[in-house]
């Protein structure tokens, strides 16, 4: 099969992509990922060997007039140069997994079958329109059946996770960071590009919270360098215990294999890593994300695995919040049993096979 790959850092959609490519290696005869220009995406795959090509694009949803214009004449562009790209790869079928580039893509191969992966619950406004044409739509929970008109195309598959991921395991992830095996461990995160309250409202508390646990902190890249200066301003207690990253991508399995308790966004994949890992969660939904991170985070709170802390609270309730939780034993454990309950595993493979069925329908039309 020639698989074309239509994956954004925006939307969530490029770790889901990636699971699902690992799944068809042995099935592809060739594959070629798009993504956005200026994105983190093509150093990402590196290590992975997948040809690569960018298209230009950008949001339309809660932009500035001028913003807008820019946006709009960007996505004409992707539009034009996403059409010689299938000109020139002739892909059997299409992979889909959100972001705003996938719009001009799906109308530069709207004859081009395709599979959606919505990461989401409720499908982004990209999404929304790329799902109007796919074959197939495979979707995380039934909960997304309510936002998807094309409810008879959609198959509940689960969440895919990349191996290297699903490698670690509690024993070998506290070996990686050197943290012994009966010490508490918190991971706290703000997705891909970091969070900027999270780390404001986490650092003051540092020396509070390394008295009795490790800090696993991942600021994201862009706040590398202010955290830092942060840090030098307040002195640590526990230097040993703190443990900052700019950026995880390898290592992230092993983060939340070896943490008692997460403090994150809730983008989409808080939906499949955190159920397969039993990892109990505070959730900060990203308060500019629409509605559809506070519909992730009700999903794992809804199911008593997670509880709710809103951006606005962080400075006041972080602290608290985290104490509350992280010196219960009991209660960590009953989310720890209710975050593997709602866990899925086998998604890539099933997403595969769902990929594989409608390229090799579109290999026999081609034939004809």
């Amino acid at each position: 099969m020639r698989l074309l790959i239509c994956a954004g850092m925006t939307g969530g959609g490029i770790y889901p992509a990636l699971a699902v490519h690992q799944a068809l290696v042995d099935k592809t005869e060739a594959a070629l990922w798009v993504g956005s220009e200026n994105g983190l995406e093509e150093s990402l795959l590196a290590p992975f060997n997948i040809s690569f090509r960018s298209i230009p694009g950008g949001g339309i949803h809660g932009m500035g007039a001028a913003q807008l214009v820019r946006n709009t004449i960007e996505l004409t562009r992707g539009y034009q140069k996403a059409k010689q790209i299938i000109k020139d790869f002739s892909p059997d079928v299409i992979f889909y997994t959100g972001g705003y580039i996938g719009v001009p893509m799906a109308f530069a191969a709207r004859r081009t079958p395709s599979v959606v992966f919505v990461p989401d619950i409720e499908p982004g406004l990209a999404l929304k329109t790329i799902i109007k044409k796919a074959e197939i739509i495979c979707v995380s929970t039934d909960l997304s059946t309510e936002y998807i008109n094309h409810s008879k195309n959609m198959i509940v598959t689960g969440y895919p996770l990349r191996e290297e991921i699903k490698e670690w395991n509690r024993e070998s992830g506290r070996g990686h960071f050197g943290i012994g095996k009966s010490e508490k461990i918190i991971l706290i995160f703000g997705g891909s590009k970091g969070a900027r309250s999270i780390n404001d409202a986490l650092i003051p508390n540092i020396n509070a919270l390394t008295k009795d646990s490790h800090i696993i902190h991942i600021t994201g890249v862009a706040n590398w360098e202010a955290c830092q200066s942060m840090i030098d301003q307040e002195p640590l207690n526990e230097p040993g215990r703190y443990h900052p990253y700019p950026f995880m991508h390898s290592e992230m399995g092993a983060a939340l294999a070896s943490a008692d308790l997460v403090v994150c966004r809730a983008g989409a994949s808080t939906i499949g890593e955190l159920p397969y890992f039993g990892l109990p969660a505070i959730l900060v939904p990203y308060p500019h994300a629409w509605r559809y991170q506070r519909q992730n985070a009700d999903y794992l709170t809804g199911a008593k695995a997670a509880v709710l802390l809103r951006d606005s609270q962080l400075q006041d309730q972080l602290l608290p919040t985290i104490n509350q939780l992280i010196l219960d034993e009991k209660k960590l454990d009953a989310m720890k049993m209710n975050m593997k309950n709602i866990a899925v595993d086998g998604a890539a493979a099933r997403i595969a096979d769902v990929i594989d069925g409608v390229a090799q329908g579109s290999k026999g039309e081609k034939s004809l």
